[in-house]
């Protein structure tokens, strides 16, 4: 019988699914906000919601202004900006949605690959029949599924990084367009649900370049092999049509973004904006690349899984079944037992990402076995090759910031790499009692969920801010409403907000260095100055061309911040910027944490 060929998708969601998906959205939304009820990172805040406020008010990013990243982001928060007005919570809700439907979207997913394998074996391993709850549908089979998603509810998209963001929304169109593709060998074959798919490949490559173009090019490069090579009758892959349709729907998705681009931005400019300058400023050498497998626990944690897995493969002994879960379990069990060890947030994060390496690799092989295996037995098919789309799209998010600054987005794909391990292990495990799977499920999700639960409640991704010292400041801003983080950072910036309400007036432009807070938002000015975010990243002035700028743009108004949020000061040539600037401006007013300087007058 063909992988999920016995049990099609149900047109109508039972009232379990309906339970169960309200559960899980409204767990990780819950969390998410609160995320949001305690942090606010402004240095990534200003950068969102200024660039959105310059896009709301018409000036078209790449052709107005340097822009290094793709818009849709942009453009949704924007469009929320003017739907809603200037004010942040709605932002926050927003991220809150995203991340509790990718949560939603994840279980989805993950419940047919485990369904896909996993009912022909487990009533080979003595499941009582209480557990199958529907004629021709494994009921254990959707509660090891929301076992996995579960740690989702404190590792979704937006509960580590918890503001709305470029990664973070690439990953939930990766998790549609997966969703979509997976469903075509199961409905009715037809060239518009493929065409529909193919324009969801295209998606994710406007949200982040880096991401979205190596999840494209392998959900391409899957979709030619599957209409090349010979398929069994029953194969769970989709008729030739309804693949031609997905290509179809890819390419026209391509060309009319093009062409949207030629006509507002310039094709050029986004073209040389977003990959060529991308590229300079962020991408990392193959070393940096390949550091991830650097991992000493590798050593012992490989010789387990191997071991295990010809344990099960060779074996029916009741012992050797025992001994292979507990080679298998080995992992997990010492990223939990590291747990009362290891008191100091950093340290705990290191035990937790640990894991990374290992899962990549193994479902790497298992991916490019099982991908060998069918090709030679002709029954490949979209479940087989999903894996390698998820693993590139994985390696392409870290060409960003590697391991450890790369994966706060990346976990609902570590969840269905996982999944797609276990529906493998599945296949393996055949012989009977103890039931490896469930127990492994469990102790995998207890491992995230409490491991994972800390490392996001610790913020320990976002220490390059400053975020634990102080009591929780609220802003006392309208537009910042619901804005809170520890620190005087937002008392400050009130204050800042306050001055320039009385005294600069609204038509003067500004330069503010480095540009840590979302004054534009705030405010509702216009933007004067090309570059509103000063770092290696998103800058490509150099001082002298800088300060050319200021006097070309007739700024009259220099706003410096003294002490920063972020730990690094990220304007690396801050001091010759202000040299070069000093002759433009006077000393005008100090502020709590702000030096304010005036255009000199002729």
């Amino acid at each position: 019988m063909a992988p999920g060929a016995a049990f099609p998708d149900r047109r109508r969601w039972s009232l379990r699914d309906w339970l169960t998906a309200t559960s899980l959205f409204l767990a990780t939304a819950g969390f998410v906000l609160w995320q949001n009820s305690r942090l606010a990172i402004v240095w990534d805040l200003s950068y969102l919601l200024d660039s959105c406020q310059r896009i709301a008010l018409g000036q078209h990013p790449y052709r107005d202004f340097p822009f290094v990243h793709p818009p849709l982001t942009f453009l949704l928060q924007a469009a929320i900006l003017r739907l809603t007005g200037r004010v942040y919570f709605h932002h926050v809700l927003y991220a809150a949605a995203a991340g509790a439907l990718a949560t939603v979207l994840t279980w989805r997913i993950a419940l047919r690959l485990l369904r896909d394998h996993v009912p022909q074996v487990w009533p080979r391993i003595g499941v009582p029949q209480v557990l199958i709850l529907r004629p021709g549908f494994a009921g254990s089979i959707w509660i090891l599924s929301l076992l996995l998603t579960t740690p989702l509810t404190v590792l979704g998209i937006y509960s580590i990084f918890p503001h709305p963001f470029y990664d973070c929304d690439c990953i939930l169109a990766v998790l549609v367009a997966v969703f979509l593709l997976q469903r075509l060998p199961s409905v009715r074959p037809s060239p518009m649900r493929g065409a529909a798919a193919g324009v969801a490949l295209v998606v994710p490559l406007f949200f982040k370049q880096n991401i979205g173009l190596p999840f494209l090019l392998s959900a391409l490069a899957a979709v030619a092999l599957l209409l090349a090579g010979r398929r069994r009758s029953g194969s769970a892959t989709p008729t030739p049509a309804t693949l031609l349709g997905v290509l179809a729907g890819a390419l026209a998705a391509q060309l009319a973004a093009a062409l949207l681009l030629h006509f507002t931005a310039g094709l050029h400019n986004y073209l040389y904006w977003t990959i060529h300058f991308a590229a300079q400023r962020r991408l990392p050498g193959l070393h940096d690349m390949l550091s991830v497998f650097v991992e000493p626990a590798l050593l012992w944690q490989l010789p387990c899984v191997a071991i295990a897995l010809t344990l099960l493969a060779r074996f029916r002994a009741f012992w050797s079944r025992w001994i292979a879960f507990a080679l298998l379990a080995a992992p997990f069990l010492w990223t939990l037992a590291l747990l009362p060890l290891h008191p100091d947030s950093s340290d705990r994060a290191d035990d937790l990402l640990a894991l990374w390496p290992l899962l990549l690799l193994l479902a790497a092989i298992a991916a490019l076995l099982s991908l060998g295996l069918t090709i030679r037995r002709r029954t490949l098919s979209l479940s087989t090759l999903l894996p390698l789309l998820l693993l590139a799209t994985v390696f392409g998010t870290m060409l960003s910031q590697q391991l450890w600054g790369s994966t706060y987005a990346l976990w609902p794909l570590l969840v269905l790499l996982v999944a797609g391990l276990l529906a493998k292990l599945a296949d393996l495990d055949q012989h009977g009692h103890p039931p490896l799977l469930p127990a492994l499920v469990t102790l995998i999700a207890a491992t995230l969920l409490v491991c994972g639960g800390l490392y996001a409640a610790s913020a320990e991704r976002l220490s390059y801010a400053q975020l634990q010292d102080g009591p929780l400041q609220r802003s006392s801003t309208p537009a910042l409403y619901a804005m809170a983080t520890r620190g005087p950072w937002l008392p400050a910036f009130d204050q800042l907000l306050r001055f320039a309400a009385a005294e600069i007036p609204p038509g003067d432009g500004l330069l503010l260095l480095p540009g840590e807070d979302p004054f534009y938002f705030a405010t509702g000015r216009t933007p004067r100055f090309p570059v509103l975010l000063f770092d290696n990243t998103t800058d490509p002035y150099s001082p002298e061309q800088t300060a050319a700028l200021v006097r070309a743009q007739n700024i009259r108004w220099l706003i410096v911040k003294r002490n920063l949020q972020l730990n690094a000061d990220p304007m690396p040539q801050r001091a010759a910027t202000l040299q070069l600037l000093a002759p433009q401006f006077t000393f005008y007013r100090k502020l709590d944490n702000y030096d304010i300087y005036r255009r000199r007058e002729p």
